[in-house]
């Protein structure tokens, strides 16, 4: 990770959980749709982003307090920090 300005919460990482799947896990179950995809690095759980109708990935941050997610988007490649609103690179 090259950005200088890390949180603890991204140093901390110890390897990235990536998506098992590319949907949202949420949406498939109430039959919604999506833009693009965060991947939760505490949970590994497969979300949709603030541009999705439904955000849910934000609403699992407010729920369960995870922190990291990384872009699920192939060739993407960021974190981002809800608590400490970082993003970086990697």
């Amino acid at each position: 990770m090259e950005n200088e300005q890390i949180c603890e919460h991204i140093k901390n990482l110890q390897e990235l959980k990536l998506p098992k799947e590319l949907v949202c896990e949420e949406c498939v179950k109430i039959g919604g749709q999506w833009v693009h995809l965060r991947t939760c690095q505490t949970c590994g759980m497969t979300l949709c982003c603030d541009d999705s109708p439904n955000t849910h990935m934000t609403k699992h941050y407010h729920s369960t307090a995870h922190p990291v997610v990384i872009s699920a988007v192939p060739g993407e490649r960021w974190l981002w920090c809800y608590k400490d609103e970082i993003f970086s690179e990697y």
